[in-house]
């Protein structure tokens, strides 16, 4: 990293970015080649107006979750990172196997151990990270995916630890603009500190959530949701959404929703569970996918009609969720940031440390060959087809 009041050394782009994957209140994901590899990635952009003043911990935060990404098969793993003057840019390998729950929904039928054996990845990952001092913050199913569409594809968690960096003035923006709380401990409403304890509370409610198709905890507003958090109120009904789940999973759950943190199961502790650790009663239970599936289009439905409220006030108030200077799909534009400040017909950007981009070599970090891609999304589009064929023999019945 350059030394301060000296420029950072400048390097060339070796990105050529490609259509948006998906955006959230303070990040764009875009797919992204490598122009020399022609391998495909996803570039994950988050505006550097949240993180005023504390940029040089959000570098070295990254530098450290980098490492921690290629150690464990369950963690999406961090490429590159690089930024400009506006944004800056984590360079993952690309997931295309999908959200942990539109896989669920794609599936024939769907049981209580299939669950177990999620939920027993995400700790493992969960484990790994807090091992190594890294705080999720941020686990929700949405940011659970799939490496590949294949049925044995590995489960990822995407976005570790990156939360961190949000700054605590930013806390009513997170609860208020970012979408649901449902997901958050106690103690991070409370604001008397938190950690790694706030990561197990999110299980038990991924957990609870991949069991009926709900959260323990969904509200009318924000505010009741909270309200209900703080004194950990939630049951598990109606009773027909819950009589096929076994005592042994509620109890799982309510060890992880415990309001003390220091009370609270530890990953590992979670790890042991008997619910996590094969209980040999889960393999005989109920189909619970009609269920969780009907439960979970309805949430579904009502979610993106929020998020399509909350896109048309966003560009109301003037704001943009495009990727400053990478627009075009042209890999060598003549302008960055909007600023002249690059030599013409260069797309360079800014490296965090002023070192040439190192490609990660391992085999499934690697990125993506177009062939690769393309066998993947034929095989996407054969399920789906598959489905609808099936949905329309059903409805002929």
């Amino acid at each position: 990293m350059a030394s301060q009041g000296q420029r950072p050394q400048i390097q060339p782009c070796r990105y050529k970015t490609g259509k948006t994957l998906g955006a959230g209140s303070y990040s764009v994901v875009k797919e992204c080649v490598h122009i020399d590899t022609g391998r495909y990635f996803a570039a994950k952009v988050i505006n550097k107006r949240l993180m005023t003043g504390r940029e040089h911990m959000v570098r070295n935060e990254i530098a450290v979750l980098k490492r921690v990404s290629m150690g464990h098969q369950n963690i999406l793993t961090l490429v590159d990172y690089f930024e400009t003057m506006n944004n800056l840019y984590l360079v993952t390998e690309l997931a295309l196997g999908g959200e942990l729950f539109d896989r669920i929904c794609r599936k024939g039928s769907y049981y209580e151990a299939d669950a177990a054996d999620l939920i027993r990845a995400t700790l493992s990952a969960v484990a790994y990270l807090h091992d190594h001092g890294i705080v999720h913050r941020d686990l929700k199913p949405e940011n659970l995916l799939f490496r590949t569409p294949e049925d044995n594809a590995d489960l990822l968690i995407a976005d570790f630890g990156l939360s961190r960096i949000m700054d605590e003035e930013q806390f009513h923006v997170l609860t208020t603009t970012c979408g649901t709380p449902g997901y958050m401990a106690p103690e991070i409403f409370k604001k008397t500190g938190h950690g790694k304890p706030v990561d197990i509370w999110a299980i038990g409610v991924i957990t609870y959530f991949l069991l009926c198709g709900y959260t323990p905890f969904d509200r009318e507003s924000n505010l009741e949701e909270m309200q209900a958090i703080l004194v950990a109120d939630y049951s598990f009904t109606p009773l027909e959404h819950w009589r096929n789940v076994s005592p042994i999973a509620r109890q799982f759950i309510n060890r992880c929703l415990t309001i003390d943190p220091k009370a609270r199961i530890t990953a590992h502790e979670a790890l042991q569970h008997a619910w996590i650790n094969n209980d040999p009663s889960l393999k005989q239970g109920e189909d619970l996918l009609p269920t969780v599936k009907k439960n979970f289009n309805a949430r579904r439905t009502l979610h993106k009609a929020i998020d399509t409220v909350r896109a048309i006030n966003k560009l109301r108030e003037g704001g943009s969720l495009m990727m400053d200077g990478v627009t075009s799909v042209n890999p060598r534009p003549e302008r960055v940031d909007g600023n002249d400040v690059y030599d013409e017909g260069k797309n360079p950007a800014q490296h965090a440390d002023g070192d040439a981009m190192v490609i990660d070599s391992r085999g499934n970090a690697a990125g993506q060959t177009t062939e690769q891609i393309r066998e993947q999304e034929r095989k996407v589009k054969e399920v789906v087809t598959g489905l609808w064929s099936k949905t329309a023999g059903s409805n002929r019945r």
